[in-house]
């Protein structure tokens, strides 16, 4: 697959700079692949559109990673913690202006130890990260309520960005369906758009994840599956090929990828030349994909991180 072919032109006001004031209330574009029937729903109509599904969703929750510093001698720095390295206090994370920026340098709480490449580093933090929300560069509106940018579920800190899949969940809809937890901690990887001309020749860094025995049991025995976002899908299809219960993914998943253990989709809308539209493409079908954002762009459909969703059955 070309990079080319994950491009698509988004008019500038369809990206969602707040949530929806209530979670579920979110629009829902519903796809029947089968038929290819689409619906227009709203996300809480959800278990209105499933039957005997197993839910699996992704309970990692968002480290408040950036944090917002000041050079020695002055300046404004910027780092973005993205995992732990381990217990000894060091990280893996972006700094900036990293031009400006060498190793061994403080930046109040945080050491630089190494330069990566590409605007990471190594680096050592005192005490546990106390920063903001990291959100993406496309929200440039203040967050009113950081919890927003969580999912209900979350549970297990560790990721650098969110599943927004899951955003759009409230308690009493979780309620009503039959759920089944998996943990990945989302890395800013899984956002970094596509640059090599042929999707074969871009790698994407690996991310922690872990699934507890019983929940696999689950998971490979259910008629049907349900992956709540495309990080779930991920790890389902790792664990399907044999992968241990804890370990780290690298899994890219393209058109012409044989799906094992996702049986239905529910993702947002992404942004063109990612590595989650082509994930999408790989679920529903290169053209019937460019089809229903299209169609989303044409029915105003709110896009990222806090926009609508769309369910792939």
């Amino acid at each position: 697959m070309k990079r080319v072919e994950l491009e698509y032109s988004l008019p500038p006001e369809l990206i969602a700079q707040h949530p929806a004031p209530r979670r579920d209330e979110s629009r829902l574009l519903v796809l029947q692949r089968a038929s290819g029937e689409v619906r227009h729903r709203r996300f809480r109509d959800l278990p209105e559109e499933l039957e005997d599904e197993l839910v699996v969703v992704n309970d990692t929750r968002v480290l408040p990673a950036r944090l917002r510093l000041e050079r020695p001698g002055g300046g404004d720095a910027e780092v973005l913690l993205l995992e732990p390295l381990n217990r000894d206090g060091e990280w893996e994370g972006l700094a900036r202006p990293t031009r400006r920026l060498k190793p061994g340098q403080r930046l109040g709480p945080v050491e630089l130890l190494e330069h990566l490449g590409e605007g990471r580093w190594r680096l050592r933090l005192e005490g546990e990260p106390h920063g903001e929300a990291p959100l993406p560069p496309y929200i440039t509106e203040p967050l009113a309520d950081p919890e927003r940018y969580q999912t209900v579920y979350a549970e297990r800190e560790g990721s650098a960005a969110a599943p927004t899949a899951g955003l759009h969940f409230t308690p009493e809809l979780l309620a009503e369906l039959d759920i089944e937890r998996v943990t990945l901690h989302v890395g800013l990887d899984t956002f970094r758009p596509v640059t090599a001309d042929d999707l074969a020749d871009h790698a994407i860094h690996s991310e922690r994840y872990e699934v507890a025995p019983e929940a696999w049991e689950r998971i490979r025995a259910a008629e049907r599956v349900l992956a709540v976002g495309t990080t779930t899908v991920r790890v389902l299809e790792s664990l399907a090929r044999g992968a241990p219960l804890a370990g780290r993914t690298d899994l890219f998943i393209t058109p012409g990828f044989e799906f094992r253990r996702t049986d239905a989709l529910l993702t947002n809308f992404h942004l063109p030349g990612s590595t989650l539209l082509a994930l999408v493409m790989a679920f529903a079908g290169v053209e019937e994909t460019r089809r229903l954002y299209e169609l989303a762009i044409a029915e105003r459909y709110r896009f990222y991180s806090f926009g609508d969703a769309m369910l792939i059955l």
